[in-house]
C-alpha cells in the first residue's frame, strides 16, 4: 500500500522537526547544567574567601591581644581592652566553625553535579574581578540563540507539518501487488498451460470513509500548534523580563563591588591611624576594634558581591546561549 502523494515526505518533515526540537532541548539542558555547576562553584568561592578572612581576622585580633596585654601589664591600658579582644576572638572562632559546617553540603552539591565523590576537594584558587567593559548583551540574543525558545519554534513548525500529514492521510491510498497461486497439473485433461502457476498483478484503491477521525487529527494538530505558539510567546516575555532584571542586578553588584573596595581602603587607613594613636596614648582601643570589625564586614560583603556578580553574568550567558 502506498499513501497519497507527498504523505511520506510530510511525515518525514514532522519527524525531522521533532528530532531537532529534542536536540535543542538537550542543548538547553546542557547549558543549564553548566550554569548550575558555575553557580555552585561561586558559592564555594565565597565560602572559602569568608573562611580566609575570618582566619586572618583571628590572627590580627591575637596580635591586638598581645599588644593590649602588654600595655595592661605596663599600667598603660585597662583589663577591659583585653576582655574585649577575647570576646571578638571567640566570635570569630565561632563564625569560622559555622562556615566550616557549611563546606560539606556545598562540596556535595558541586561534586554531585559532576558525578564525582561527594568529598572530593574543589580548586577555588585565584581571584574574581569585575569587567566594566560592555559585555555586548542584547534582547536580540535571546530570541536569536536561546535553545529552549528555538525548541518551541520547531514544535510549532512540526505542528503545522503534522496538520498537513493529517490532511493527506484522509486522501485515498493506492495498493499495488501480485497474487501468485501454485497449481498442480491435472491428469486426463488436455488444455493449454495445464499445471502452470497463476501470476496475477493487482491494483487497489482505499477510500477513507470515516471523515471525523481525520478531521479530529487535523484539529488536534492545529490546537497543538496554537498551544506551542502561546508557550513561545509566554517564554519570550519571561526571558525579556529576566534579561532586564539581570542587567539591573549586574549593574547593582558592579556598584557594590566598587563601593566595598573603596570602603576597605578607607577603613584600612582608619585602622592604621587608630592603632598609631592607641600605641601612643593607650586610649580608644574600643574604636580600633569597631573599625576592625567594620573592615571584616566590608571584605566579606565585597566577596559576596563578587560571587553574586559572576553568578548573574553566568545566568545571562545561559539565557542568551553564550558559548561555555
Amino acid at each position: 500500500m502506498f499513501p497519497w502523494f507527498g504523505t511520506l515526505k510530510a511525515e518525514g518533515n514532522v519527524a525531522a522537526l521533532q528530532a531537532e526540537s529534542l536536540f535543542q532541548s538537550f542543548i538547553d539542558e546542557k547549558n543549564r547544567l553548566y550554569y548550575r555547576v558555575a553557580g555552585a562553584w561561586y558559592s564555594l568561592f565565597e565560602l572559602y574567601r569568608w573562611m580566609d578572612i575570618e582566619q586572618e581576622n583571628i590572627e590580627i585580633l591575637e596580635s591586638y591581644k598581645r599588644q593590649v596585654t602588654s600595655k595592661y601589664r605596663n599600667g598603660k591600658g585597662g583589663m577591659v581592652d583585653v576582655l574585649r579582644v577575647d570576646n571578638m576572638i571567640n566570635e570569630s572562632l565561632t563564625s569560622l566553625e559555622i562556615l566550616e559546617e557549611k563546606e560539606k553540603p556545598l562540596l556535595t552539591a558541586f561534586n554531585n553535579l559532576l558525578n564525582r565523590d561527594a568529598g572530593e576537594p574543589v580548586n577555588v584558587e585565584g581571584e574574581l574581578s569585575v569587567d566594566l567593559s560592555d559585555p555586548g548583551y542584547s534582547v536580540a540574543d535571546i530570541t536569536a540563540g536561546n535553545p529552549a525558545l528555538r525548541s518551541l519554534e520547531l514544535k510549532i513548525e512540526a505542528g503545522k507539518a503534522g496538520e498537513e500529514v493529517a490532511r493527506k492521510r484522509g486522501l485515498p491510498g493506492i495498493g499495488v501487488g501480485v497474487d501468485y497461486v501454485v497449481t498442480g497439473e491435472r491428469t486426463g485433461v488436455t488444455m493449454d498451460e495445464n499445471g502452470k502457476d497463476i501470476l496475477m498483478p493487482m491494483v487497489s484503491v482505499t477510500i477513507p470513509l470515516w471523515r471525523k477521525k481525520y478531521n479530529a487529527a487535523i484539529r488536534s494538530a492545529q490546537l497543538l500548534t496554537e498551544s506551542n505558539a502561546l508557550k513561545k510567546e509566554e517564554y519570550t516575555n519571561f526571558l525579556e523580563t529576566e534579561y532586564e532584571t539581570l542587567i539591573s542586578s549586574i549593574t547593582r553588584e558592579e556598584h557594590l563591588v566598587r563601593l566595598y573596595g573603596e570602603q576597605i581602603e578607607n577603613t584600612e587607613i582608619s585602622v592604621k591611624l587608630l592603632l598609631e594613636a592607641y600605641s601612643g596614648s593607650g586610649k580608644e582601643f574600643e574604636e580600633v576594634l569597631r573599625m576592625q570589625q567594620q573592615l571584616l564586614q566590608y571584605r566579606k560583603m565585597r566577596y559576596s558581591a563578587l560571587a553574586r556578580y559572576h553568578t548573574l553574568l553566568n545566568k545571562m550567558n545561559y539565557i542568551t546561549a553564550k558559548e561555555y
